[in-house]
């Protein structure tokens, strides 16, 4: 069945909706902050356990993208976008009634199933409606903004909803976007035709599995030490799962990743290029509230206002100025470039004081970086979907938000360890202090730029130079 355009109305009424996803499912990373304590106060979590309301989410998120990528190439986008939401729906509600750590724990990871459900079928959705139009840059690059405004407004909303209602509310407040979208899904979505197969239940179980035993060693090990059996069991533990999903890929009809897409050289550069985006930004985002708040001493609503300047910025760089650079000199040289920026600007962090100020050593360097993010992110983005054959679009999509996500978490896993150690070894008197504080925030700027730098030379080495925006057919549909 030949695919049909939806009137450009309605087009841009779905990207708003695609957009409140990638909202939501990165403002559910950062609500919580602020939160924290009281958590801890009323569930009875321990200082050691409290991470978990982090992890819980980003391990279900990074470990099931996979599944839902291929979920929404076999039964369709738009039904799997919808179940993703409802599930976020159920997560939310049971991490806001949670009576005892054992639910709120759950309750985060049904949270990060639902986002692992709805981000990979998003950007199916998106490559649909956008596919093959000159304007597919400029949904990318609207998509992509969506993520640093979500994870700012997590912020602020967090500290309202908790100083004045209740930290409950910091997951019910997603019930309402989440029906909202569901209701206007039908009318500004397309139903996308799902493809013939069957889901690779043991592809699932083993790469799931592998994943979330690699990403819980990596944040565990700062805790319970590298060289711990605890770490080493869940490292190699992950490492023989994934081992087994790859020779089950290998041998299965019906793969859940199909080897072969990694034939395609832009794929995998790309994704690679996401990997390393997203370890190095998420930690310098981490880092650099850490210093604020620690060191500057700014409350959560003033380290928030203070990242507004470099959030409005990677919004102006990627719906205005990444799409239209992109048009002209094609997808790698911003690529390429944005690495640098954010290295540069990752290296000028690196030299923050202890007496230091926000205008002189946050400010300039953050927007360098946010510049660079801006640049780099939504041409590595598109380049990695649009380099995928159309029917496994969303194989793709769940393979690019793997790599950011995974990135993510092991890149600040590890930062984390060295920034601590750092911090540990500067502490006099067993006490860290605003200086020992910064030289481990330094550390790990130092850390996040060289991160940066291996971006710039994986990037420079095996992308292919592209003239135009990578574009990929519209999948079919059967209900403009």
């Amino acid at each position: 069945m030949s695919a049909s355009t939806p009137p450009t109305r309605r087009r841009w009424l779905g990207l708003a909706l695609i957009a409140a996803a990638q909202f939501v499912v990165i403002m559910d990373t950062s609500i919580i902050g602020v939160a924290l304590p009281d958590i801890q106060a009323e569930l009875g979590f321990t200082p050691e356990s409290l991470s978990w309301v982090f992890n819980a989410y980003v391990i279900a998120f990074g470990g099931l993208l996979l599944l839902g990528g291929r979920l929404s190439d076999v039964f369709g986008a738009r039904r799997v976008f919808i179940a993703g939401w409802l599930t976020l729906i159920i997560g939310s509600v049971l991490a806001g009634a949670a009576s005892n750590v054992g639910l709120e724990i759950a309750g985060r990871a049904v949270q990060g199933a639902g986002a692992a459900l709805i981000a990979p079928a998003a950007l199916t959705l998106l490559m649909t409606l956008f596919g093959g139009t000159a304007e597919l840059p400029r949904a990318f690059a609207v998509y992509g903004a969506a993520a640093p405004i979500g994870g700012t407004a997590g912020v602020f909303l967090g500290g309202v909803l908790t100083e004045y209602a209740s930290w409950p509310w910091v997951f019910y407040v997603t019930v309402p976007i989440a029906v909202l979208v569901i209701a206007l899904t039908p009318f500004a979505l397309p139903r996308v035709t799902g493809g013939r197969g069957r889901v690779d239940l043991g592809g699932a179980l083993t790469a799931t599995a592998g994943l979330a035993a690699i990403v819980y060693g990596v944040v565990r090990a700062p805790e319970v030490g590298w060289a711990s059996v605890e770490t080493i069991v869940a490292l190699a533990a992950g490492a023989l799962l994934l081992i087994a999903f790859f020779a089950i890929q290998a041998r299965s009809r019906t793969p859940l990743l199909r080897l072969g897409i990694f034939r395609a050289p832009q794929l995998g550069a790309a994704n690679l290029a996401q990997l390393l985006l997203g370890a190095a930004w998420v930690s310098m985002w981490f880092f650099l509230n850490l210093y604020l708040q620690q060191v500057l001493g700014a409350g959560a609503f003033a380290s928030g206002a203070a990242l507004l300047p470099m959030t409005a910025l990677i919004v102006v760089g990627m719906v205005a100025v990444a799409p239209r650079l992109q048009a002209r000199f094609g997808a790698k040289p911003l690529i390429v470039g944005g690495f640098a920026l954010l290295a540069v600007g990752l290296g000028w962090l690196a030299l923050v004081r202890p007496d230091g100020s926000y205008a002189v050593d946050v400010l300039p360097a953050s927007l360098v970086a946010a510049l660079g993010m801006a640049l780099a992110f939504v041409p590595s983005l598109g380049t990695a979907i649009g380099a995928a054959r159309p029917e496994e679009t969303g194989v793709a999509s769940g393979l690019v938000n793997t790599s950011y996500q995974i990135g993510s978490a092991i890149g600040l896993a590890v930062l984390t360890a060295v920034g601590a150690a750092v911090t540990a070894g500067a502490a006099t008197g067993g006490a860290a202090d605003a200086a020992a504080l910064t030289a481990g925030f330094s550390s790990a700027f130092i850390g996040a730029a060289v991160l940066a730098v291996a971006g710039l030379v994986a990037s420079a080495l095996f992308l292919h130079p592209t003239p135009r925006p990578a574009t990929a057919p519209a999948q079919e549909t059967v209900d403009a």
